[in-house]
């Protein structure tokens, strides 16, 4: 058994979540904020068995879709003295991680 972390965009976790339910794979879904951009985040929890994996991964990446964005970035020249610039980034996608269970235990 295999346990599937993947961190998707808020804009994008509906739809994944839709798709995997659909597929009948349970999902827990948790609200994360992002370290680099400082945005919010979805992290799906979906326990399977390992010949469901690329399944799951394959859903996910079919409804996480990577776009661009255009963020305010600011830059110190010297002291006191800031610009702020908009930053072309890509956003969305999803980070997934693939975990063995040792044990599952349903109570």
């Amino acid at each position: 058994m295999k346990i599937v972390l993947a961190i998707v965009s808020n804009d994008d976790s509906s739809s994944v979540s839709s798709a995997l339910n659909k597929a009948n794979y349970s999902v827990t879904r948790l609200a994360t904020t992002g370290g680099f951009l400082r945005a919010g985040n979805t992290t799906m929890i979906i326990g399977t068995e390992d010949k469901n994996v690329d399944d799951v991964i394959k859903i996910i990446g079919n409804e996480s879709k990577r776009r661009t964005e255009i963020v305010p970035s600011t830059a110190s020249y010297d002291i006191g003295r800031y610009a702020s610039f908009p930053v072309e980034v890509q956003v969305g996608g999803a980070t997934i991680f693939v975990i063995d269970v040792e044990q599952f235990i349903k109570v």
